[in-house]
């Protein structure tokens, strides 16, 4: 059964190669300049909102609770862009999730030095750590992260 260190270098590149590949299957099948447009109109609604809630302003708000049912759809629009890579990358990466815990098993795969020890990880956490990362270096990188424009 394999164990640190070389599981945790064979679980960094495999993270790695899904996230890059995740991240830019994002990047090619989401239209970021409309993602782009919506989440500022919709940060524009809910700032107008919360001001004329605050102020009173009974005529505004009766306006944008008019407009509140075109922004629910483009909230569902953003959510619908977000999880399309999600469902098409979803059953390749449970077999691939199948076959790592299938080899490591409850193996422990890394350490990491922390307040004088040394913490053990098994496959579940040490691969989360390692994809949150490069998750958040390729989203940057490829133009994906909220607040970035083309």
């Amino acid at each position: 059964m394999p164990g640190a260190p070389g599981a945790t270098v064979a679980i960094i590149f495999i993270s790695i190669g899904i996230t890059f590949v995740t991240s830019l299957a994002n990047r090619l099948l989401t239209d970021r300049k409309k993602l782009n447009e919506w989440r500022r109109e919709i940060s524009q609604w809910t700032s107008d909102f919360n001001e004329a809630r605050r102020s009173g302003d009974s005529k505004l708000l009766a306006k944008l609770k008019r407009q509140q049912p075109r922004i629910t759809q483009l909230q569902s629009k953003m959510m619908w862009q977000s999880m399309k890579v999600s469902l098409l990358f979803m059953v390749p990466f449970f077999i691939i999730w199948q076959l790592l815990i299938g080899y490591y098993g409850g193996t422990i795969v890394a350490y990491l030095p922390w307040l004088g020890g040394a913490w053990p990880l098994p496959i579940f956490y040490w691969y989360l750590i390692c994809s949150f990362f490069f998750g958040t270096l390729f989203s940057r990188a490829l133009g994906l992260a909220w607040g970035t424009t083309e």
